[in-house]
């Protein structure tokens, strides 16, 4: 069987071909879409506008489905329609506009799904799972391939930028501000004291920082695995915001120049708080949690 997943997040709208059947699947198909809603959030409701760069997006995910004789597609959102005031409003819009149910993911959800996706990847049994979105950050603490504890903070790349950022790059003073940010919610999530030796990412910042990292130490661009010092070492060239820093970022991640910086912030933090020593960079993430859960009926514990 064959559906498509659409995940509306806060800087990205995904869509993901899969072709599925019992508890196996593989992706066919990725086409992103940068969005930026989060750009469109204004006194906490999400913009007329804003809601118009999502239907038409999804419209178009739709179309290319039809194209391709597809019938299901699966619609969900997360922090981008999660964390406002109109969620009630903006979903019914999409619904009117496309045809499109979409569900409006729970932070604990959105964290067990982006568990379940980077599990069906592989990797280690123990460990602490961090997915950076554009709206919203999620962590997963787990042992023995079960959720020992988890959360969803109410930060992201995208909305951090939106927030404090005036120019293309955070200054000095910028950047102690989203850090501050970003301190005051690990604190507040009190799972600090966990200490994880490995860190399991999912999410763009965090597949940008691999390939600037890798790009920088001219290793294969599909390596995987990071030490932590390589993206502290990543973070502290790339805060000058330089001639060189632009160029770097625009060769390997020209999606990511505006909200690279204010991720790797919140990437560092965690690893700092857990004293995380090496990251991997998972190949799967909250959609094919969403379709081995929702679509194909796949429990965490199958």
């Amino acid at each position: 069987m064959k559906c498509g997943i659409a995940d509306v997040g806060s800087n990205t709208i995904r869509l993901s071909i899969y072709r599925w059947e019992g508890t196996q699947f593989k992706l066919l198909l990725n086409k992103k879409v940068m969005a930026g809603l989060a750009g469109y959030i204004k006194d906490g409701a999400l913009s007329d506008s804003g809601i118009l760069v999502a239907c038409r997006t999804l419209a178009g995910f739709r179309a290319l489905l039809d194209n391709f004789g597809l019938h299901d597609l699966y619609v969900f959102g997360t922090a981008s329609l999660r964390n406002i005031v109109n969620t009630e409003d903006a979903v019914q819009t999409i619904r009117e506009v496309t045809g499109l149910t979409v569900e409006v993911l729970s932070g604990a959800d959105e964290a067990a799904l982006s568990f379940q996706g980077a599990a069906a990847g592989g990797g280690a049994s123990s460990g602490l799972l961090t997915d950076i979105g554009g709206g919203s950050t999620e962590l997963v603490a787990y042992d023995g391939g079960r959720i020992s504890s988890g959360c969803s903070l109410p930060m992201g790349s995208l909305s951090l930028y939106t927030r404090y950022v005036a120019g293309l790059f955070p200054t000095r003073e910028e950047r102690r501000a989203i850090r501050e940010q970003v301190e005051a919610e690990l604190e507040r999530a009190r799972t600090a004291k966990v200490r994880c030796r490995h860190l399991t990412g999912v999410g763009g910042t965090i597949r940008a920082a691999a390939k600037l990292c890798n790009d920088l130490a001219g290793t294969d661009p599909d390596n995987r695995i990071i030490p932590a010092g390589e993206l502290q070492t990543l973070y502290k060239g790339l805060k000058k915001g330089d001639r060189d820093t632009l160029r770097q970022i625009l060769r390997s991640a020209p999606d990511r120049v505006h909200t690279i910086l204010p991720g790797l912030i919140i990437l560092n933090a965690v690893m700092k708080s857990y004293g995380v020593e090496t990251v991997s960079v998972s190949a799967c993430g909250v959609r094919e949690g969403y379709l081995m859960n929702r679509v194909m009926g796949v429990t965490q514990h199958d």
